[in-house]
């Protein structure tokens, strides 16, 4: 029998005030990279002191939140967008693209080392390995949410998304009679969010920041972060629900999460390349 995904998506309520289960993934996320960072930066990576590593995870956060946002609204939600310009406020209720928030992180992270007269890659090589635990905790804010959801399985691990249009509208207390009576097995899902925390946090997170340990080439932590992300993002939207205002694009299968991984997979493939021409730093850098 599949699993009923019932988790209530707020997690304390305080009067008119509420606290969303994925506002706290992202504090988490927030929390983990800036615990692991500041970790690196005694470690004397980037050779950076508390503050100026602050002040990065700063620049880092603002570009997550507004790339991630913004990316989401144009490529996913810009009609919703013209018909309600306030809906780009609404972050507490999901909608936030990892596309746009790595542009936005790179932009951000460009600002910053600029200023600090800081090689670009350098910082970005540092910055990494801080990223997947916030991925991780990011799907797992997806699934409590009970949002992009994979699609229908006969697997013993389904899971049955109230929130799924098929079902939407049914009350609590009878999508549990239906549960129990078995009435809900055909509308089990993937837990596609769990597949991504699974790949895109955790193994890449240890195949990333176990790289950067040692001393590494410039561009060569980087790209494999790129390179991972892309190849964990493309297979995971094999078996992911399209984005219903999107559908497929092309072939019956290939969606705007794989269009978008691609640049990320050529990205990681070309700067591996690169970082066989570079010298390892007597001291980490990444």
């Amino acid at each position: 029998m599949p699993i009923l995904n019932l988790i209530d998506p707020i997690a304390l309520s305080l009067g008119p005030v509420q606290v969303h289960w994925y506002g706290l993934m992202y504090l988490l996320g927030f929390g983990s990279a800036y615990w692991l960072g500041l970790r690196r930066a005694r470690e004397g990576r980037l050779g950076l002191d508390a503050e100026q590593f602050s002040d990065l995870m700063f620049y880092a956060m603002l570009g997550v939140i507004l790339g991630g946002r913004l990316g989401y609204m144009l490529v996913y939600g810009w009609r919703e967008w013209i018909d309600d310009p306030l809906a780009l406020l609404r972050v507490w209720q999901g909608g936030m693209s990892f596309h746009g928030g790595l542009v936005g992180v790179m932009l951000a992270v460009w600002l910053w080392a600029r200023r600090r007269r800081i090689a670009l890659w350098d910082a970005l090589d540092f910055v990494s390995p801080l990223v997947p635990p916030g991925l991780a905790f990011g799907r797992l804010g997806n699934y409590i949410g009970g949002e992009l959801w994979g699609r229908h399985t006969d697997l013993p691990w389904g899971v049955v998304f109230p929130r799924a249009p098929e079902l939407e509208g049914i009350g609590r207390e009878a999508l549990l009679a239906m549960h129990k009576a078995g009435e809900l097995n055909a509308f089990a899902r993937h837990p596609s969010q769990l597949y991504e925390a699974l790949l895109e946090g955790v193994l890449l997170f240890a195949l990333v920041y176990g790289a950067s340990r040692r001393p590494r080439p410039r561009y060569l932590v980087s790209g494999l972060f790129a390179l991972g992300y892309g190849l964990s993002r493309f297979a995971i939207e094999f078996v992911r629900e399209p984005d219903a205002q999107l559908g497929y694009l092309a072939f019956g299968w290939l969606t705007m999460g794989q269009v978008l991984s691609l640049p990320l997979v050529a990205l990681g493939i070309t700067l591996l390349w690169l970082s066989r021409r570079q010298p390892a730093p007597a001291v980490a850098a990444s």
